[in-house]
C-alpha cells in the first residue's frame, strides 16, 4: 500500500510561507498525517480516503522523534515567529497494487526537506486505477491534477456523461483544460487508466468543500 496526503496550513504574510521554521512546521503535519494514515486497516482490494479536519489534525501525535502533539508543534511555531497559524485540514489517500495517484501544486515552492514537501496554494490528487504500470504515469497524473486545480470539479462523473448542463461539475466531461476541444474523459480513454476519485484544495476555501463526492 502507498500512502499519500494534501495538507492546509494557514500563516498571515507570505513572509512567513518562505521561512524555513514554517516550512518545518507543514512538514510535521504532513508526516502527522501520513503516520495516521498508514495505522489505518488497509482496504486490500481497492483505495481509501479520508479529511480530517482542524480539531482532528491537531490532536494527532507529531511524529515518531518529536514529543506532543501537532498543536502543541504549531503553538511553538508561533512563539518563534510572532504571526498567527492555524492548522485548518488535511486528506489522505492510500491505494493497493493496481492504483496510482497523480499529484500537482500549483505555484509550487519545495522545501529543502528529504521528504520532497510541495507547498503552493492549490493542490489535488487525481487517483487512478490501471491495470499495469506505464512509463507515463507520472507526466499523465501531473496533468490530471492540472485539470482538478484549474477546472475544479465536483465529482468524477462517467465517460458516457454528455457535456453541458450539471455535467460541466463531472470531471470527465468537462473540455480538458489543456486541449479545451476536446473533454478530460477523451483524453483519459487512449492511456489505459480509469480516474476514480480525486482530491482538491484550495486555500482561503471552507472545510466544507474538501471532499468531492
Amino acid at each position: 500500500m502507498k500512502a499519500y496526503s494534501h495538507r492546509q496550513v494557514n500563516c498571515e504574510t507570505d513572509f512567513v510561507s518562505r521561512n524555513i521554521k514554517f516550512q518545518q512546521l507543514v512538514q510535521q503535519v504532513a508526516l502527522g498525517t501520513l503516520l495516521h494514515c498508514q495505522n489505518l486497516k488497509d482496504q486490500l482490494s481497492t483505495y481509501s480516503k479520508g479529511f480530517l479536519n482542524s480539531s482532528e489534525l491537531s490532536e494527532l501525535p507529531a511524529g515518531p522523534e518529536t514529543e506532543g502533539s501537532l498543536k502543541d508543534q504549531l503553538a511553538l511555531a508561533i512563539g518563534k515567529l510572532g504571526e498567527n497559524m492555524t492548522l485548518k485540514r488535511a486528506a489522505w489517500v492510500k491505494v493497493p497494487a493496481g492504483f496510482y495517484v497523480g499529484s500537482y501544486v500549483h505555484g509550487a515552492m519545495h522545501s529543502p526537506s528529504p521528504h520532497n514537501l510541495v507547498l503552493g496554494k492549490y493542490g489535488a490528487l487525481v487517483i487512478c486505477e490501471t491495470s499495469e504500470r506505464r512509463a507515463n504515469l507520472e507526466d499523465l497524473g501531473r496533468r490530471l491534477g492540472q485539470h482538478v486545480v484549474g477546472m475544479a470539479p465536483l465529482s468524477v462523473g462517467s465517460l458516457d456523461d454528455e457535456p453541458g448542463g450539471e455535467a460541466e461539475t463531472k470531471m470527465l466531461s468537462q473540455p480538458y483544460l489543456l486541449d479545451p476541444s476536446i473533454t478530460l474523459g477523451q483524453y483519459v480513454q487512449p492511456q489505459g487508466v480509469s480516474v476514480v476519485d480525486f482530491v482538491r484544495f484550495e486555500c482561503g476555501e471552507g472545510e466544507e468543500a474538501a471532499e468531492a463526492e
